[in-house]
């Protein structure tokens, strides 16, 4: 057996506690692409950032840029700094939005251990108490009684087998104290009845109803009544209404009170009775209905002087013989009690856990008509046991107790390997024992209930139980003591064990059970002190229970980790234990809690929090190491806090908030983040004279995770408005930010660097035509727009400042590399006779995605003034950064489309010139194909080697060159044939469809524009006649307009048509704002005035004002009467023209500009003059200009052709166009 150190043995005793830098080497080369000049490279002097001062001037020879000046993080090639950056944006997408539990809980594993403590048990037993205890438990067994449930073991020798594994006796032991405990004197059985109500029973009187009583006793097994075995006469106590509230005498048979008018009646009377052959003897009971001119207290008053009756049931029919011969009744004797039913229920029937059943009705005779149902609550007990312990005067509360926690311990002992998640679940000879001990101790639910608790919350403290099973327990006491709780006042007081608050004046004075007569006032001192010993022990096990769950708390963390969903449930059930003990608290006088619970949890939470930063601390940033080792730690501390956050939020707060009302997650937030502020202000002022690239890295990451702090706060809804300790604590990180961009600059330049050395100029897969530099630059300048996103520097003028400076940097790296990969590319040899590089495809393609991803990147540097995906909403520097670096990098794609294209105009040419040498037998498809074939074969292979936008640019590129190649052809064979025309004009169709490729290719309206609208043109004056050919030049001048207003200055004038003479009035007024074609700064300007086309007016001459000297803004107010009908001036083409000349005393005279006026409009043609003036119509301001390229066209045209018409013409044109060779 087990021993221990003696002690006294009462209740309270029992519960006792306690890199080298990589130089950039650039090859020098003639090739045309170097000879880019990129206008955001023109931008030094506006924005010096493009270009830094370490950087060559462009122009100059030297082949190796000079280092980085940062060099305290020497990362190689920088792919150490972005994979570091890559960790640190990995870090930040984890912290987009509020957590979602589903995310946190990732592990079902088992929780981990709990702390125990053997010395927060029960006090171990001395070999004496172990040995009555023993025996306590062995007299349970061999004096079991009544009928066992389907689920209990009533085996004897198993069950005083199983009794021995408990106490772990020997064999020897275990018989020769079963041979005590046979010796000892058996208990006295006592049979509790609880009469409780009757349903459906018949109506015996005329107005549809009965007065039911009760009368009940046991019938012995030899069929008479019990004789008295003691000396003092036994009594029952029996009432009827309230007039009768003293005891009466009787024998064995107790009478309930009579409920009037009911078939239900509901009565809730006790009563015990003495059993003595528990196998024999029967309970009796028989229901009437009441005469109420009968006494039944005056009939068993008579009873007293009846003897020698044979059998129970003629002494219970004598009863109502007597009550009947005593009464007084009405001449008919209608005041006879009616039969209503009986029942006889074998004593060895009743189980030993009790019965609350409803019991049928049954007839005395098959005469009799009975009917209804009667609910009894039967429990067999025990008095006057023989033990030990009953003889020092320990009570059945106390021994069930302690033989509680032996079964307890050996259970759970059995399921060691999983013993934190042991329900209780009792084997069936423990839950036997227990169930017999229990009942023969006459202990109610709610003792068992608190025992039950008491037991397992102690044990649970040092051997792990299912939170599940301790929750079920205190929900079954606390079913229990409201059930109690509801009972009226004068019941509330007939069973001490559902009195736990009750003093003792109180319980002296309220009736009790019927136990034979006696009130409680009579049962001695022990029975009324049983309440406050159970109080006491249940407010000790529940302040033990409840500091337990504190110190659990305080470890949160440890114990219930937030990724752990078994033990996340297992602190559910905790918290629900703690809350259930919330339900008790104010029962008690004597309180086991000093405070209000909740704020016993803030207060073990608080704590809590403060240890685990603590030890945090110490273990990731102790303060005795220097700063640059201590950030270090501190980044890390703030990733843990960080999650810890997220923990609180997603899992912890909902547990507190809905189980406790306790606000876990602003209680914590609040106290952690401002522990966190405090080493972070400490941590920054001491680092920042140190400012290294390095630490800078480590401060930069630290801000990161301390600002997505904020921000999800930010995100909480229904947040307290209070202000954090974070508040403002981008301030001190400010320096670091700026030197880690610095930094960045010169790490992306290393990095793509880096790429582009080991770029072959191969696609990086067959689904993709980019190679891999360029998915690294992409890469880069993805992570730097993200980086800034998550930076999100809250002071707005601040963020301008590092934004611009972000935006320029990142501009300059683009940059950067289209000049690597075009080194790269001229040092990469070319096949012979290869019309499409595959490398140059590559590199278009690498430029095109650079393009794209640094302009996104561009974009989402937007500064807080002017968030937003737009361009417009962009701020002003950004977007002209933006714009900048897309005209430069639109310009290199261009570059390296015409380098690609460059390699096929000799093949284009040479298939246009086989086309205008064709001869006229040819069909015009035939002479067409072989160059439809040869663009067919190239532009599949460019198909397949670059993305769509440069597919774009190169067709656009090969129609250009197509264009200039046929209008060469055209223009060396300028007097040709309508057929050599048609021909071309086929071809140029031909190509449209080509190129358009039904909507695929380029649009129509690109196509058709530009080059295209001039060989068209060239194309109809090739059909044309000479005059025609000279209309049109006319035409063309009318056509111009001034694409630069002011530059040339302007010219009024008035025309009108006098019809009366038949001749065009021109009146030259003033100029304005001519160009200075002098060396002083002036001109001397005239203008000369002609009508055309020479051919509509082969007899006027050109007039010409007189000479302004030295001015720019001659006035002149000349007249000039041209003689010539109003229908030449309708004509096609019909105009006047000015021509403004500079003229020179020494030299030619100088071009300043032309300007022209249709005929057809003028005042007098188009309509007749009203009033008949002299001078009708308004004053004309006319731009002056240069011939553009459109009317050179025309006149080249002419200059092919032989007559002598056009020969003329273009002589005097020629003239013209000599002065013109000075042009400014």
């Amino acid at each position: 057996m087990e021993t221990g150190c003696l002690a006294p043995f009462c209740l309270d005793d029992l519960f006792s506690l306690s890199h080298p830098v990589l130089q950039l080497r650039l090859v020098p080369t003639m090739s045309t692409l170097l000879e880019i000049k990129s206008s955001v490279l023109r931008q030094v002097q506006v924005c010096p950032s493009f270009r830094r001062k370490t950087e060559p001037e462009p122009g100059s020879t030297s082949a190796d840029p000079p280092e980085p000046a940062t060099r305290a993080w020497k990362p190689g090639d920088g792919m150490e700094f972005f994979a570091h950056m890559r960790l640190i944006l990995k870090k930040e997408e984890g912290r987009q939005g509020l957590p979602c539990p589903e995310v946190l809980l990732r592990s079902s594993s088992p929780a981990p251990a709990e702390p125990v403590d053997l010395n927060r048990g029960l006090r171990a037993l001395t070999q004496e108490e172990v040995k009555m205890l023993y025996e306590e438990a062995l007299y349970t067994v061999l004096h079991r009684a009544g009928t066992m449930g389907p689920d209990q073991v009533d085996d004897e020798e198993i069950l005083l087998g199983y009794v021995q594994q408990v106490f772990g006796t020997s064999p020897e032991e275990h018989t020769e104290a079963i041979e005590r405990v046979k010796k000892a004197k058996a208990p006295t059985y006592t049979l509790k009845v609880s009469v409780m109500s009757a349903k459906n029973l018949l109506a015996k009187d005329p107005n549809g109803f009965s007065d039911p009583y009760c009368m009940l006793g046991i019938l012995p097994g030899s069929g008479t009544p019990r004789e008295q075995s003691g000396q003092k006469e036994k009594r029952f106590g029996f009432r009827k209404g309230s007039k009768h509230s003293s005891p009466l005498p009787a024998k064995c048979i107790q009478v309930t009170e009579v409920k009037s008018s009911t078939l239900n009646p509901v009565w809730k009377e006790h009563f015990l009775f003495e059993i003595e052959d528990v196998s024999t003897d029967q309970l009796h009971l028989d229901i009437w209905d009441h005469d109420d001119d009968v006494s039944l207290a005056e009939a068993c008053r008579k009873l007293n002087e009846v003897i020698g009756l044979k059998g129970m049931s003629r002494y219970f029919k004598q009863i109502v013989k007597s009550a009947r011969a005593n009464g007084t009744p009405g001449p008919t004797e209608d005041h006879t009690d009616d039969f209503l039913g009986c029942l006889n229920i074998p004593v060895r029937e009743v189980p030993v856990a009790g019965a609350d059943r409803w019991f049928k009705l049954e007839p005395r005779s098959s005469a009799s008509r009975v009917q209804g149902d009667c609910h009894l609550v039967l429990k067999l007990i025990t008095t006057q046991r023989d033990t030990v312990m009953s003889q020092r005067g320990r009570s059945g509360f106390l021994s069930y107790l302690l033989i509680l926690s032996r079964i307890l311990q050996f259970e759970h002992r059995a399921e060691e390997s999983n013993s934190s998640s042991w329900h209780g679940e009792f084997s069936g000879p423990g839950s036997t024992v227990l169930c017999l001990h229990g009942a023969q101790s006459n202990l109610s639910p709610l003792q068992l209930a608190v025992l039950h608790w008491q037991v397992s919350s102690r044990h649970h403290q040092t051997c792990t139980l299912d939170y599940g099973y301790l929750l079920g327990l205190l929900e079954d006491m606390q079913a229990h003591w409201e059930e109690a709780a509801s009972l009226p006042q004068e019941q509330e007081g007939q069973n001490p064990a559902l009195r736990l608050k009750t003093d003792k004046s109180e319980r002296a004075d309220k009736p009790c059970w019927k136990e034979k007569g006696l009130h409680w006032s009579n049962l001695g001192k022990e029975a009324v002190d049983i309440g406050t010993e159970v109080e006491e022990s249940l407010a000790d096990s529940f302040s033990a229970f409840s500091e337990y769950g504190l110190q659990l708390l305080r470890q949160l963390r440890d114990y219930f980790p937030a990724t752990n969903s078994t033990a996340v449930y297992r602190l559910e059930l905790l918290l629900k234990c703690l809350h259930k003990l919330q339900f008790f608290q104010p029962s008690f006088e004597i309180c086991p809690f000093e405070t209000e619970l909740n704020m016993d949890i803030a207060a073990a939470l608080k704590r809590g929090n403060r240890e685990w930063y603590g030890r945090l601390l110490n273990a990731k940033s102790p303060r005795e190491q220097p700063g640059p080792q201590r950030l270090t730690g501190l980044v890390e501390l703030a990733d843990i806090i960080y999650e810890d956050f997220q923990a609180c939020y997603g899992i912890y707060a909902s547990l507190f908030h809905g189980i406790l009302k306790v606000d876990f997650f602003t209680l914590t937030f609040r106290q952690l983040e401002r522990l966190l502020a405090e080493e972070a202000w400490v941590l920054t002022e001491e680092l920042s004279p140190k400012m290294t690239l390095q630490v800078a890295s480590g401060l930069v990451e630290l801000y990161l995770t301390l600002a997505d702090t904020q921000r999800f706060w930010s995100c909480i809804p229904g947040r307290d408005g209070r202000s954090l300790a974070l508040a403002g604590i981008h301030t001190p990180f400010l320096p670091a930010v700026k030197t880690w961009l610095q930094g960045l600059r010169d790490q992306v330049k290393w990095r793509l660097q880096g790429a582009v050395d080991v770029d072959t100029l191969e696609p990086v897969d067959a689904s993709s035509k980019h190679s891999s530099s360029a998915a690294t630059a992409s890469l880069c300048f993805s992570h730097i727009q993200e980086f800034w996103v998550r930076l999100a520097w809250p002071d707005p003028t601040q963020a301008q400042g590092l934004g611009t400076q972000l935006s320029q940097d990142l501009c300059e790296a683009a940059l950067f590399y289209a000049e690597l990969l075009r080194k790269k590319v001229d040092t990469q040899p070319g096949a012979v006779g290869e019309a499409v590089s595959e490398p140059l495809c590559v590199v278009l393609n690498n430029v095109e995605l650079v393009r794209r991803a640094s302009g996104q990147a561009l974009r989402g540097l937007a500064w807080p003034e002017g968030v937003g995906g737009v361009e417009a909403t962009l701020p002003r520097p950004l977007l002209s950064c933006t714009q900048a670096l897309e005209e430069d990098l639109q310009r290199e794609s261009h570059t390296v489309t015409a380098h690609l294209t460059s390699k096929m105009v000799a093949d284009i040419r040479k298939y246009v010139q086989h086309i205008s040498l064709s001869p006229d037998s040819i069909q015009n498809d035939e002479a067409v194909a072989p160059l439809m074939k040869y663009l067919d074969e190239k532009l599949a292979l460019l198909n397949a080697s670059l993305v769509k936008e440069n597919l774009g640019r190169v067709l656009e590129s090969l129609w250009e060159l197509l264009l200039q190649a046929i209008l060469q052809a055209l223009g060396a064979n300028s007097d040709v044939s309508a057929d050599f025309c048609g021909r071309f004009h086929f071809t140029l169709e031909a190509l449209v469809s080509f190129f358009h490729a039904e909507g695929q290719g380029l649009p129509l309206e690109s196509l058709k524009d530009g080059s295209y609208k001039r060989l068209e043109e060239e194309l109809r004056l090739h059909k044309c006649s000479t005059r025609e050919c000279i209309e049109q030049f006319y035409l063309d001048k009318l056509k111009q307009r001034s694409l630069e207003q002011n530059r040339f200055g302007r010219l009024s004038i008035r025309c009108y048509y006098e019809a009366a003479e038949q001749r065009l009035a021109v009146e030259v007024l003033h100029a304005a704002d001519l160009l200075p074609l002098d060396t002083n700064g002036l001109s001397d300007p005239f203008v000369i005035v002609e009508l055309g086309p020479p051919h509509l007016f082969p007899l006027v001459r050109s007039q010409r004002t007189q000479v302004k000297s030295r001015t720019l803004h001659p006035i002149y107010d000349d007249l000039f009467y041209f003689s010539v009908s109003a229908e030449a001036c309708r004509r096609r083409g019909a105009c006047v023209l000015f021509t403004v000349m500079d003229h020179d005393w020494l030299s030619t005279n100088d071009f300043a500009g032309e300007a022209a006026l249709g005929l057809s409009g003028v005042s007098g043609i188009s309509r007749p003059q009203v009033g008949g003036g002299v001078r009708a119509g308004q004053p004309i301001t006319l731009h002056l200009r240069r011939p553009r390229a459109q009317v050179r066209s025309t006149l080249r045209m002419l200059e092919g052709r032989t007559n002598k018409e056009a020969q003329e013409f273009v002589k005097k044109l020629k003239e013209l166009e000599k002065s013109m060779e000075a042009d400014p």
